[in-house]
């Protein structure tokens, strides 16, 4: 099965940067999947173990996030409401530093993202690099993601991987990692969800990265993503209620979960990103460049309506930065976590 439409991420690659992409990973050293079959990472009874229960392996934990409705309200004033917006519905055990793009209806998003392996996350948290599409109010949001997540409690180590995630009800009781529970269905032979992603940028060296897009086919209703160019799999369109159409909000940025943020002390050492601030920039801190949304034109677009923000500007930091006038921008995001104005 294959979308009938296609979210082509090369025509987003307007200048070249000089970063080498992620092509491969470490389990194609064995060799590839025989025809007719797919790539799936074995869950352990030690993984299973390891989660608070056994229905709880996988997923994340539930969160009033409402943003959207005001976010919507005011998309002619963003830039200047976006704290006010987000102050009332942040969540206490996940800490956020986005890029967040509202203000029309949206059937696909892509980015190149910078691919780090975060120095310190701790054993019960994790860490991501990602792209999340939103849609619905409050508490009853349904969100799909993907990118790049460090996460010990699912996966038993701290190695970078490849990841999609998804919710209909704010992750009460449905979504998860990878292919955990039913819902995304992967129809790549090519790469492997939850598999270590090879090699990993290091700082004031070479820069990798991973392209990853998520857009909607009109005709079936399904949500596809791809990474590298190569389609991966789809969300089926019946799984969703408010985003079986559109999504109203797009997000770039990374994410830590953990107990230990926000009003819970002592804060976290889980980092975000490279465990870099932002204002370091490109070859220390993480980045999402060529940002792109596709809107009802079924155009790919420079996002119109970008804000920034960071739930602990003194634990984890964004900045949007443009070279020269004439070149892509990059969103850098992230920073340690604890330190000595965090915690």
């Amino acid at each position: 099965m294959e979308p009938s439409v296609e979210f082509d991420s090369k025509k987003t690659n307007s200048q070249k940067n000089n970063s080498k992409p992620v092509i491969s990973q470490i389990w194609t050293k064995s060799g590839r999947c025989p025809v007719g079959t797919i790539p799936i990472r074995r869950v352990s009874r030690a993984d299973i173990i390891r989660a608070s229960s056994p229905s709880q392996f996988g997923r994340k934990t539930p969160h009033v996030y409402n943003f959207l409705d005001k976010a919507y309200r005011n998309k002619s004033n963003i830039n200047s409401t976006t704290e006010k917006i987000y102050k009332a519905g942040r969540l206490k055990d996940r800490s956020e530093a986005v890029l967040l793009e509202v203000g029309a209806s949206y059937v696909g998003a892509v980015s190149n993202i910078n691919v780090w392996n975060p120095p310190i996350v701790q054993t019960f948290d994790y860490s991501s690099a990602q792209i999340w599409l939103v849609a619905g109010l409050i508490d009853e949001f349904e969100t799909i993601e993907a990118g790049w997540v460090v996460n010990p409690q699912v996966f038993g180590d701290r190695r970078t991987r490849l990841f999609i995630y998804w919710t209909k009800d704010s992750y009460k009781k449905t979504g998860c990692f990878n292919l955990l529970c039913s819902g995304f269905v992967q129809t790549s032979t090519h790469f492997s969800l939850g598999t270590t992603i090879h090699p990993v940028s290091t700082t004031s060296n070479k820069q990798y990265e991973i392209t990853v897009a998520i857009f909607l086919d009109p005709n079936s209703g399904n949500w596809w993503m791809s990474t590298q160019d190569i389609i991966f799999g789809y969300w089926p369109g019946e799984l969703f209620r408010s985003i079986n159409h559109r999504a109203t909000a797009v997000q770039w940025g990374g994410e830590v979960y953990s107990r230990n943020v926000g009003t819970n002390k002592p804060h976290t050492w889980t980092q975000m990103g490279s465990g870099a601030w932002a204002s370091s920039l490109r070859g220390k801190a993480c980045y999402h460049t060529n940002i792109r949304i596709k809107d009802y034109s079924m155009q790919i677009k420079h996002p119109e309506y970008l804000s920034q923000f960071s739930d602990e500007y003194n634990c984890y930091s964004t900045k949007l930065h443009r070279y020269k006038h004439e070149t892509e921008q990059f969103f850098y995001f992230g920073g340690p976590g604890r330190n000595s104005r965090c915690s």
